[in-house]
């Protein structure tokens, strides 16, 4: 539809009926069109490049106006005429900033690859090939509300998370840009999403006596170390020195090195599978890490008759069970990996190992006393490993 664009026009301009886009070209420009949506109002410029007909999207209205994008048309035709392609995806939209994060940062963060399926399954279709100065509160605002109707509310605050570490990180790289999120976005709070889960006295004799292979003794291992899941599943050999699990910073959320002194039941799970060059927690011979987790999980919980609890829910068990064999505070704190912060924490340079080893003595000896004091006995893991 061909027209003399006005800001009154393109003000109220709305969809033809029956299409879910329309295009509004301006009678005083060439090729340039005003693309209406439901949801936006994008400027495109239509050019040809060769024999090949192309569209670029450099604007949405009215954060650009009408007399902006009629003069970012002219500039964009005098680089093709001068045989200067325009680039179809900016520098500067959402997309290529979030890469360039991930690109300077990734190696500082534990869940890149989480982040970037985020990105592309839920924010990229909508938002990424917008330029981020174009971006206003509103429609971050609509994109969750779609993911909350789609996935939930707890991803689309997780979302949002990402969203805002990519524009404050942009932010502080740029003279003008100010990010649109504001507090107050979240779907959910971090107290509604915090869990209080930990396996009851019932429960751990029948996860300690199930029989499943590999992924039992994982399960074992975690609840005797108090460690994360993916502490465990990309420990390697390596990381293993005479009774001592040494974390490296460079897999440890706090940057720094942790020393794990393992009790003699954790010892034993290690020396009772066979021995590789590479990672402990394998199915196939130690060259890759255990993966699969939900899968195994499923399987676990038929074999073990219990259920409603999360790998991560082994940690939060392993620390109480801590405080009610008498480990102290901080001892327990430490064991976890947790920094201790304020004065103590600055001054205090104890390596704590003795303390630590007596810690996790304490934690296997009380894992001892409800196993075998419930209706299962403590399984002793011998012989070969099984590959499920």
């Amino acid at each position: 539809m061909r027209r003399l664009l006005t800001d009154k026009f393109c003000g109220g301009a709305k969809v033809s009926e029956g299409e879910v886009q329309t295009d509004y070209f301006d009678a005083q420009v060439s090729g340039l069109a005003l693309r209406v949506s439901e949801r936006r109002k994008s400027w495109t410029l239509h050019y040809s490049l060769g024999t090949k007909r192309k569209r670029l999207t450099f604007g949405t209205y009215p954060s650009l106006s009408l007399a902006a994008a009629r003069t970012r048309a002219d500039e964009i035709k005098t680089d093709i005429a001068a045989g200067i392609a325009p680039r179809s995806i900016s520098a500067d939209t959402l997309q290529a900033i979030c890469d360039e994060y991930l690109r300077r940062e990734g190696d500082k963060l534990r869940t890149v690859k989480w982040r970037r399926g985020v990105l592309d399954r839920h924010v990229y279709p909508t938002l990424g090939s917008r330029p981020i100065v174009e971006i206003r509160r509103s429609e971050i605002v609509r994109l969750l509300d779609q993911i909350e109707e789609g996935s939930g509310p707890v991803m689309a605050t997780q979302t949002l998370a990402i969203i805002r570490k990519v524009m404050n990180w942009h932010a502080t790289r740029s003279d003008d840009f100010l990010s649109p999120v504001v507090r107050g976005m979240a779907r959910t709070q971090r107290s509604d999403r915090a869990r209080e889960r930990i396996l009851t006295d019932d429960e751990l004799p029948k996860i300690w006596a199930a029989n499943y292979g590999v992924f039992g003794s994982f399960v074992r291992f975690l609840l005797l170390t108090a460690a994360r899941r993916s502490e465990v599943s990309d420990m390697t050999w390596a990381e293993i020195d005479e009774g001592d699990w040494t974390l490296p910073a460079a897999r440890n959320k706090t940057g720094l090195d942790l020393v794990r002194p393992l009790s003699r039941a954790a010892q034993s799970i290690l020396e009772a599978l066979p021995k590789t060059d590479g990672f402990v927690w394998s199915t196939n011979g130690g060259a890759r890490p255990i993966a699969g987790f939900a899968q195994f999980k499923d399987r676990f919980d038929a074999a073990s008759g219990t259920d409603g609890w999360t790998l991560h829910d082994l940690r939060r068990t392993a620390r109480s069970l801590m405080s009610r064999a008498g480990v102290p505070t901080d001892h327990a704190e430490r064991c976890l990996g947790h920094v201790i912060g304020g004065v103590r924490g600055v001054y205090d340079r104890h390596a704590y190992h003795a303390e630590k080893a007596r810690a996790f003595e304490m934690l296997a000896g009380e894992i001892e006393r409800i196993v075998e004091g419930g209706s299962a006995k403590v399984v002793t893991i011998r012989g070969k490993r099984s590959n499920v």
